[in-house]
């Protein structure tokens, strides 16, 4: 009997540390492992490893998990049977429930839940030894593992291979989740999120929209020119000639600075066109993060935005790009237009050209942004409608009221979020 109740106890052992060693190489955190391989860490670049064949290290855990827990049942029916008797039913009773109790209790959730409180600590002991194991049924589960999937494939089930990195709901999964004290938790949560869109984002939906791009006539006389160029306080401006549409170069304020210098003449006599340098035009159909890329290889900041017919349709800079990832970036020339008011009754009045990632990341609003990029484009694409100065639309918990509109563009709204008008109806 002590021979037979010093084996349950190692078999029990042998069980728990199964049972934690799958919770822990499951639960445990890729991004922290991988830092603490690459610090030298040789533990956890076992774990790393294995984590590579997830599925393959579960079974194995199982496998072992299952023969002790049936090995531990058999035991324990030995040590019972010979205190009680073979022909007891007491004695099939109590097996029953007292092996149940203590596989519940000392193999599954005491283990399981001392490996989630510290699951690096565990991983960081018990990596060479879930390794050993692993190997020693590596054969077996290969085998195993080939038979279940052509048992799959006779049902119609096709077994995909295992995705060793993380996709990007994951990577926004956990931003989500990540809640550190301080201010700047939100914001920094914004970033992250945004670098994530680069390659979703086109650049016709955070472009300045030729409407409200300056741009400088090549028939102009130079000293009207450099007049707009000092006057202006943007660096680089688009030179068109005959048409808007025909741009025939970039004026940076530099170089443009530069040649009046040098020039002794009169101004009048400066050729515009050969200082400015030649443009360079992206269809709107780019993403932002290959649009980054181009700025960086090309080494420049200002891109011509044109439709699938070559019509211009804005332009876009690297500064367009760098804030949508770390917000607003603002300096000394740049005019201050606010395109968002809020109202004492929670509600908020804004510009209809303000674009919807931009309303979305500061109030954390969730409205589409995939039809159109602009409030104004939202609108009218969403009621079909170009809608008239008073009109109100009730969509996704929003109230949209229009307030001021010219021509056919929507350029005032007045927007109720859904937490405003249930802030209403509960005050009456």
């Amino acid at each position: 009997m002590i021979t037979l109740f010093v084996v349950f106890v190692v078999l029990l052992l042998c069980s728990s540390f199964f049972s934690a060693s799958e919770t822990a190489i499951t639960f445990a955190s890729r991004p922290k492992l991988h830092q603490l391989a690459k610090a030298g860490n040789k533990s956890a670049k076992i774990v790393r490893d294995l984590q590579q064949h997830i599925s393959m290290v579960i079974s194995a855990v199982l496998a072992y998990n299952t023969l002790l827990n049936a090995a531990i049942a058999s035991v324990l029916a030995s040590l019972t049977f010979d205190l009680l008797g073979e022909n007891s039913t007491i004695a099939a009773v109590g097996v029953s429930v007292l092996t149940g109790t203590i596989l519940l209790v000392f193999a599954e959730m005491l283990p399981k839940t001392l490996a989630v409180q510290d699951t690096i600590r565990f991983l960081m002991l018990a990596a060479p030894a879930i390794r050993f194991f692993y190997n020693l049924f590596l054969p077996f589960n290969k085998a195993l593992s080939l038979f279940v999937s052509s048992l799959l494939r006779i049902f119609g089930f096709i077994v995909k291979p295992e995705d060793q990195h993380a996709s990007v709901e994951e990577l926004r999964g956990a931003i989500d989740m990540h809640d550190a004290p301080g201010q700047d938790t939100p914001h920094e949560k914004a970033m992250l999120k945004s670098i994530l869109d680069l390659g979703t984002v086109q650049v016709s939906e955070i472009m300045v929209h030729r409407q409200n791009v300056t741009m400088v006539n090549a028939e102009d006389s130079p000293t009207e020119i450099v007049d707009q160029v000092l006057a202006c306080p943007y660096t680089r401006l688009p030179l068109w000639q005959g048409n808007s549409d025909n741009i025939v170069g970039i004026i940076n304020t530099k170089a443009l600075l530069r040649a009046v210098r040098a020039h002794s003449g009169s101004l009048d006599d400066l050729n515009i066109v050969d200082i400015a340098h030649k443009p360079w035009f992206t269809p709107e159909s780019t993403d932002l993060l290959e649009q980054l890329h181009a700025f960086r290889q090309r080494r420049e900041h200002f891109a011509l935005v044109v439709d699938e017919y070559g019509a211009l349709m804005g332009i876009v800079t690297l500064e367009d790009v760098l804030e949508e990832i770390v917000g607003d970036i603002a300096d000394e020339h740049d005019v201050n237009v606010r395109g968002v008011r809020p109202q004492p009754d929670g509600s908020f009045v804004i510009y209809g050209n303000m674009t919807i990632r931009d309303l979305n990341r500061k109030y954390d609003w969730e409205l589409p942004d995939d039809a159109a990029a602009t409030l104004a484009g939202l609108l009218i694409h969403q009621f079909r409608v170009i809608p008239t100065v008073g009109q109100i639309f009730n969509w996704r918990g929003f109230r949209f009221e229009i307030l001021r509109r010219q021509r056919n563009q929507i350029t005032l709204v007045k927007v109720t979020p859904p937490s405003a008008q249930l802030l209403k109806l509960t005050s009456q």
